[in-house]
């Protein structure tokens, strides 16, 4: 596969602010919650004692990452520093502190994908995860590279718009996507983080990868510990910070997304696949707490609910391929979003383009895949 044009796809993370250790972190806001990563999978029943085995692929397009925040971390939620082994697709490289300062350095978002994805697996399974970062321009070959290197999980959390992208990108995204699934890769997007605009022209416009078939889409939401509703800190806009969602101009309508709600009637917006299919916390808000550049500090977005969903979906083990249909056939499996908007579109009882299928229940996903998986009830 060729790679595709250069596409401006950015990284879906949202900074909130740096704290000076983890406990000042915690305590920063006795009113919402700032979640350790082990806490939160806790939060979302986590199963625990799996044998695990799966290898997670990460995909990114710029940044970096340095050992001394990868250990920092890991120390800090009592779990083992995992394998990270960084491969390069096209010539990118690991390139860290180049835009210290930067609102948008995305070193943020590569930290925030490791941590993530390695303290996730960590707590389903009890052994530290192995990971590769993929370096690339492009996303599809890299995520095609991860497939051809035998990969089982593939977290992706960059992307942009549909009309930035255009149909042939998008196209050969979802063939690298349906390809890469058929070798037993799964395969997690971001869904953005820009309200249903995602960032575009018009209010309702939604990402790629996300939007691809093959490409489970990750929504975002805001939780605490006694209630989990939509993100968005801009409500009544169409393109403010909140998760992304709505309707593919360019995928149709998929089969195996049942009971998901059709586009609005006559809407001059997307009426194709709905994005996102599932969801979990992404609010800076009640963010993740990372380590990077040397310091601790809360993240949010929708890149860090690819990573998390990436983390216990290794610890299921090896080439589960397309498992999609199987989350829309189970979605007692997922806690239900019913409250919130991204700006067009609203969640409610069942499927919605906010919150797809909704949160997870670690456990109940768990046993969908896993015969003697060993649980936390």
């Amino acid at each position: 596969m060729s790679p595709s044009p250069a596409i401006p796809n950015k990284p879906y993370f949202r900074r909130r602010k740096v704290f000076t250790s983890y406990a000042r972190a915690a305590a920063a806001d006795p009113n919402v919650d700032r979640w350790t990563v082990p806490n939160l999978c806790a939060a979302y029943n986590w199963p625990t004692g799996l044998a695990g085995g799966g290898v997670i692929a990460i995909v990114e397009l710029g940044g970096g990452w340095v050992q001394s925040d990868m250990d920092a971390f890991f120390q800090s939620v009592n779990q083992p520093t995992p394998q990270i082994t960084d491969v390069s697709v096209d010539g990118t490289q690991n390139s860290p502190n180049q835009h210290i300062g930067s609102s948008d350095d995305p070193d943020y978002e590569v930290a925030l994908d490791i941590e993530v994805a390695g303290a996730s697996y960590f707590v389903a399974t009890g052994k530290p995860a192995t990971i590769r970062v993929y370096w690339s321009q492009d996303i599809a070959s890299a995520v095609q590279m991860a497939a051809n290197d035998g990969c089982d999980v593939c977290s992706i959390s960059w992307g942009a718009d549909e009309a930035v992208w255009g149909n042939a990108a998008a196209q050969q995204m979802e063939q690298a996507a349906a390809a890469a699934t058929q070798a037993g890769m799964v395969v997690f997007g971001a869904a953005g983080d820009n309200d249903s605009g995602d960032g575009g022209s018009t209010p309702a416009n939604v990402d790629v990868p996300a939007s691809c078939p093959h490409v489970i889409g990750c929504g975002g939401t805001f939780k605490t510990a006694v209630s989990e509703t939509v993100w968005n800190d801009t409500p009544g806009q169409s393109n403010g910070q909140g998760t992304g969602g709505g309707y593919s101009t360019i995928f149709p309508v998929q089969a195996f997304q049942i009971g998901a709600p059709p586009a609005p009637a006559g809407t001059q917006f997307g009426t194709g696949r709905m994005v996102p299919d599932v969801a979990g916390d992404a609010d800076p808000d009640s963010g993740y707490i990372i380590a990077v550049h040397g310091a601790q500090t809360s993240v949010g977005g929708t890149s860090a609910v690819a990573p998390l969903y990436a983390g216990l979906f290794a610890a299921f083990g090896n080439k589960l391929g397309f498992v999609t249909p199987a989350l829309w056939q189970n979605q007692g499996a997922f806690n239900d979003i019913t409250v919130g908007s991204n700006g067009m579109y609203s969640a409610g009882p069942g499927p919605d383009p906010c919150s797809g299928i909704g949160a997870p229940i670690g456990t109940k996903i768990a046993a969908l895949f896993v015969a003697a998986a060993v649980t936390t009830a």
